[in-house]
């Protein structure tokens, strides 16, 4: 039974929390020795006898190797009590379907070289960052969705399918998430689980807003139903401009509908205005969709900590006996 002990060690969980009460003896014995010394102190002529006894520098030695006893006792107590934390393990499997807008507004510059030549870099960095039995799939969208590729362990066939998409007009979010919903029913089943469906993840990366198609709102709720949080990037500048047809026209980045998407799927919204960024931001997720919290067994940590502090008050005691004769 795993029991987490808020008020003694916030980070810690005891798969034997009983055992913690003997973290009674060292607060006695400290108590005890606390008592002892104000007894000594209240005493003048005991005091000065053991002045004369013991020289100056052995008083912080002897408490110095008490504290380190009692700290001894009470780390050998928390390893008795079998300690555990939680640890990153990555996922068994999953498909991530990766979504791309490669509507014309991508070809901006705020974002060096163009915002769709960087998000290109990104997402081939992401891919490989995660784990190697992960599925991935390829998804781009503009006016219209299409898959680039279905889900697959080949990193090197994603990424020659990142490195080959084109602009198109208009943006259809909606439509990228509904065929990202599509692309995840091509996963392969896992032979050894063939009725255990893979957990299903959909990152989006656009800069703009829907214009064009189904409802993105709509499509994150079908999202929801299907258990599939997005995970959305708004990415670009506020200051992001394109030229059409010889007219300058602003491209700034939109965050509100992808914030509602990531909010509706029960994603999480994040926004990039440069690759460096992008890429920390993609860090972030593959820690979030690629590995699960487990309880890891830490008891040889305090079983260590305790032979230390043990070792150190024997160098005390050594250190103090040696003085007398």
């Amino acid at each position: 039974m795993i029991v987490p002990m808020p008020m003694i060690l916030p980070l810690l969980s005891f798969m034997d929390p009983g055992r913690l009460w003997w973290l009674a003896v060292p607060v006695a014995l400290a108590l005890l020795y606390l008592g002892l010394l104000y007894k000594n102190r209240a005493s003048r002529g005991s005091d000065a006898l053991l002045r004369r006894i013991l020289p100056r520098d052995a008083l912080w030695k002897r408490h110095l190797s008490v504290i380190a006893s009692l700290l001894s006792l009470a780390s050998l107590v928390v390893a008795y009590a079998r300690p555990q934390t939680m640890t990153n393990v990555p996922r068994d499997r999953a498909t991530i379907v990766v979504a791309i807008d490669v509507s014309r507004s991508m070809m901006a510059t705020d974002v060096t070289p163009t915002r769709l030549d960087a998000a290109k870099d990104g997402a081939n960095q992401f891919i490989n960052t995660l784990p190697a039995n992960f599925n991935v799939a390829l998804v781009a969208f503009a006016g219209t969705a299409e898959i680039k590729m279905p889900p697959t362990t080949d990193r090197s066939a994603v990424q020659r399918a990142i490195d080959a998409l084109t602009l198109q007009p208009s943006t259809a979010i909606g439509e990228g998430i509904y065929t990202s919903l599509q692309a995840l029913t091509l996963a392969p089943e896992d032979p050894q689980h063939p009725d255990d469906p893979a957990p299903g993840v959909i990152v989006l990366l656009s800069d703009g807003a829907t214009n064009i198609g189904r409802d993105s709102a709509g499509a994150a709720e079908q999202a929801k139903k299907q258990n599939v949080p997005i995970y959305t990037i708004a990415y670009g500048t506020p200051g992001g401009y394109v030229y059409e047809n010889g007219v300058r026209q602003s491209v700034a980045v939109d965050h509100a509908e992808l914030a509602d998407v990531a909010r509706i799927s029960g994603g999480k919204p994040y926004s990039a205005d440069s690759l460096d960024k992008l890429s920390s931001v993609y860090r972030t997720i593959t820690q979030q969709i690629g590995y699960v919290k487990e309880p890891h067994e830490i008891t040889d940590r305090y079983a260590g900590i305790a032979l230390l502090l043990a070792f150190l008050a024997g160098v005390g005691v050594i250190s103090l006996a040696a003085r007398w004769p």
